[in-house]
């Protein structure tokens, strides 16, 4: 005779069992049950333009771009193996196998998968349970093609005339295509072997059409390579496109002024762009369509925002265009990098020691006490530009004689700290030699002058520079409008620096002297 049991006795007595041990608890996880979980393909599909990698595992990601038509497709199951199944974009199942697992890993490899198709893939283990959500796919296996051509730089089988000359700027104009992912960007070098990466970081990115402009300056005359590499979304990279070039010598060569990065005898103005990218700006410009661009990567720590720079003077060592002197606020170091491609700055820096004399003279051991810091050429014998620093609130003057990677002297300009609040800006150099240096009060906006008059025995009289309330007044900047005031240097040679503001909305503003405003525009 069968007794009929209530479900809620069953319970009862499923749990009395429980917690004596006699069942076991269900699965908490894939991990355990055998169900398919966390797919992925190999290569993983992504976007070389920006660096991202998805596997498009819902119904809103665009999905990403793999250079092969044979991936691997994995799922991780606690079971011996695993199904999977391929659709392409029309709907139709392309691919439906089991793929064993190894160290929880299931794998399958689809065969006849098509170029520039997208595919819908997911993948159920063998213990059952619903299976993985659709993944996407697109494939691009081939590589994009280019031509390169310059109206300025002609190609030397061209038979056509050079328009410019070495030393001078040439625009140079890509035509590349890509059937499948497109061209993603392109990479170039001047005399050297393209850079490879994992995205496009510091490249070229090409217009709607795949074509791209951009310019660069052959330093050296004669006969010049420029190789350029295109990369789709895929990660495709062509093979190596070399156009050779002659760049004629210069008969009117520029005459080297201070503040000129790029040795065309202009100074400049050096701000990084939004990215991080430091750009050249001739201080005659019109807009503010850098004349070149260095990329994030080479500034320090990855990037050039945030840093202080000055340039003023270079070493023997080079052609005549300024070194860069980069501090990162805080920071310990002092980078110098040398200015050995006019202007490009993507060379290794070379780290610059304090002198040994500091701790006589009472600053500091390294440079992190430094907020502010004017590169003021060289001055009497030495190559290497002088270097005036602010630190908790004093002024410090730092000279070598000789270049290397230590400055030999040191010197403060100024106790109290009565520095503290004020912006310095970089001098221009008059005619005999004698320097004036300027600062800009921030609590009021006042612009004001210090003469450092160049003496008959070749040194400098820094005395004006004690107290800087006793400076000239020649102007006003409110900080609030004009958050950053430099100097690109004696750009007229008359001996007062050529200021340049940019203000709040970061539009780009240069003086001559301190009238005559001229807005370049909104920086990039």
């Amino acid at each position: 005779m069968f007794r009929t049991v209530s479900p809620r006795l069953l319970a009862s007595a499923a749990g009395v069992a429980l917690a004596a041990g006699l069942l076991a608890a269900p699965a908490a996880s894939a991990a355990t049950d055998g169900r398919a979980t966390d797919p992925a393909v190999v290569p993983s599909p992504g976007f070389y333009g920006t660096g991202i990698r998805t596997d498009a595992c819902d119904g809103t990601t665009a999905p990403g771009w793999i250079a092969t038509t044979a991936p691997a497709l994995t799922a991780r199951t606690a079971a011996d193996r695993a199904r999977f199944k391929v659709w392409d974009e029309t709907g139709t199942k392309v691919f439906d196998a089991e793929g064993t697992a190894v160290d929880g890993t299931a794998t399958a490899r689809p065969a006849g998968l098509t170029e520039g198709r997208t595919y819908t893939w997911r993948a159920k283990g063998a213990g059952g349970g619903a299976p993985t959500a659709e993944c996407h796919f697109r494939i691009d296996a081939t590589a994009p093609s280019l031509t390169l051509d310059s109206a300025d730089f002609p190609s030397s089988d061209s038979g056509r005339t050079p328009q410019k000359y070495a030393g001078q700027t040439g625009t140079f104009t890509i035509a590349g295509s890509d059937a499948a992912s497109g061209v993603a960007c392109y990479r170039y070098v001047l005399n050297g072997t393209p850079s490879v990466g994992n995205d496009c970081t510091g490249a070229v990115r090409p217009a709607a059409d795949g074509s791209a402009t951009f310019t660069l300056k052959p330093k050296d005359w004669g006969t010049n390579i420029l190789t350029v590499q295109a990369f789709d979304e895929a990660g495709n990279a062509s093979q190596p496109v070399t156009y050779t070039f002659y760049a004629p010598p210069n008969p009117n060569p520029p005459q080297s002024v201070p503040g000129d990065v790029n040795a065309d005898g202009v100074p400049d103005v050096l701000l990084p762009d939004a990215d991080g990218n430091l750009q050249v700006l001739g201080a005659d410009a019109t807009s503010t369509d850098p004349a070149s661009t260095t990329a994030a990567a080479y500034g320090p720590g990855g990037t050039w925002a945030g840093t202080t720079i000055a340039h003023r003077g270079w070493d023997s060592s080079h052609a005549p265009a300024d070194d860069l002197f980069v501090h990162v606020p805080g920071g310990a170091a002092l980078y110098l990098y040398r200015n050995l491609d006019q202007g490009a700055f993507q060379r290794t820096p070379v780290l610059l020691a304090r002198p040994t004399a500091c701790a006589a003279a009472g600053c500091a051991a390294d440079w992190s006490a430094a907020d502010q810091l004017v590169a003021l050429g060289a001055l009497g014998t030495g190559q290497q530009s002088s270097l005036v620093t602010v630190e908790n609130g004093d002024l410090w003057l730092f000279q070598a004689a000789t270049v290397g990677t230590r400055y030999s002297t040191v010197k403060r300009l100024s106790t109290t700290g009565p520095w503290a609040g004020y912006d310095v800006v970089a001098p221009g150099k008059a005619a005999d030699g004698s320097l004036a240096l300027w600062s800009r009060e921030r609590a009021t906006g006042t612009l004001r002058t210090y003469p450092i008059a160049k003496q008959a025995d070749g040194t400098y009289d820094f005395s004006a520079l004690a107290d800087p309330s006793a400076g000239t007044a020649v102007g006003t900047f409110p900080a609030a409008e004009y958050p950053l005031l430099g100097s690109s240097g004696d750009g007229n040679g008359d001996g007062r620096p050529d200021l340049y503001a940019v203000t709040a909305a970061r539009h780009l503003l240069t003086f001559d002297g301190t009238a005559a405003p001229k807005d370049l525009g909104a920086l990039r």
